[in-house]
């Protein structure tokens, strides 16, 4: 039976360099996993704790459920201003009180002109809210518009084999 993983990507942009990488992702991993696209994720509320109760919207109670159901997630994201995209930092504030990420295994890519800086706040974030295996399965792809064409392939064999080994990793661990 495929694991069931849920694709977020830190770029609201459609045709981004990290929606291509997933959709890459998704057609060599098409035996092992069924990956499936959040989508909403500039749909989602700005963070506010006081809001984060039996009441929270729709919008919020949905990313939830769809990452209480992934066996595993994946995200791919850019780095913006050296920092993490906020659209993707305040989807991962709403799961801090509910807890998600905790326990289930995530795979952190950050694929960007640089990316360091973000890949680094990221992997912080995702341990405190106990990302499973978070340091084992994350990848940083710098310079990564030479590395994966607007037409979802990965044209650099290194980086390739790279997300292959990490995809295998994922599997190892469901």
């Amino acid at each position: 039976m495929k694991k069931q993983i849920l694709a977020i990507c830190g770029s609201t942009r459609q045709r981004s360099t990290n929606h291509n990488l997933i959709q890459a992702i998704t057609e060599f991993t098409k035996q092992d996993f069924e990956i499936r696209f959040f989508e909403e994720l500039a749909a989602l509320p700005h963070f506010n704790p006081d809001e984060d109760n039996a009441d929270v919207t729709p919008s919020v109670t949905g990313f939830r459920q769809q990452l209480q159901q992934a066996d595993g997630i994946l995200i791919c994201t850019p780095e913006y201003a050296h920092g993490v995209p906020g659209a993707l930092k305040n989807a991962i504030d709403w799961t801090v009180s509910s807890c998600e990420f905790s326990g289930k295994p995530t795979i952190l890519i950050t694929a960007s002109t640089d990316g360091k800086y973000a890949h680094q706040a990221l992997l912080e974030t995702l341990r405190v809210i106990e990302a499973g295996n978070i340091d084992e399965l994350n990848l940083l792809i710098p310079f990564a518009q030479t590395k994966i064409n607007r037409a979802g392939k990965i044209v650099d064999d290194t980086t390739l084999r790279e997300i292959q080994q990490l995809m295998q990793r994922l599997k190892e661990l469901l």
